[in-house]
């Protein structure tokens, strides 16, 4: 039998799949909004920190391992631009999952606009460092990433759902864990 940790472990391993088949198919645009907004209402702190570093190692190793991205220096500093994002969003993910009120989609919702913000706010300020700004600030991109992310986040809620109902043991967290 699996118990909470190991269970948590487990969905760490399962998202991070499926974040790297996600960051295969879509051509490195990892889904770390919709991975954050999962992990702030569905584990504990610790874990949901080694859930984006997992997924954003992996995301990298997909991008230089398999779409051959440049070794440049800015290629490599535009990667830790990304992974400080990345747990960026899952900060602001808990911080805004905690001050909702409601039920857990109520939460979930405020946790993916939480998150989002912190991913977007985080690129937008290495943009004027690393250049981009344009491409950050760009409503177009905005929309198809909220989308995206969105509609990945629904997805994946439905497999965590769906596991769970089969047997998978929840990943460990105190309140919504049967939400």
């Amino acid at each position: 039998m699996i118990g909470t940790r190991d269970g948590s472990l487990l969905w760490i391993l399962l998202l991070s799949a499926a974040s790297v088949a996600g960051s295969w198919a879509l051509a490195c645009a990892t889904p770390f909004a919709a991975l954050a907004a999962l992990a702030a209402t569905r584990m504990g702190r610790r874990d949901g920190l080694l859930l984006m570093a997992v997924a954003w190692f992996a995301s990298q190793a997909v991008g230089f391992g398999i779409h051959h991205y440049s070794h440049s220096s800015k290629t490599l500093m535009w990667g830790g631009a990304i992974g400080t994002a990345a747990i960026v969003s899952l900060l602001a993910a808990r911080w805004a999952e905690r001050r909702a009120r409601g039920g857990s989609a109520l939460q979930l919702g405020a946790a993916y606009l939480g998150a989002v913000a912190g991913y977007k706010g985080m690129l937008v300020l290495w943009s004027l460092v690393l250049g981009g700004i344009g491409i950050a600030l760009s409503p177009t991109y905005f929309a198809q990433g909220f989308v995206r992310d969105g509609a990945i986040l629904l997805a994946l809620l439905l497999l965590y759902r769906g596991l769970v109902a089969i047997g998978v043991p929840a990943a460990a967290r105190g309140r919504l864990a049967a939400a």
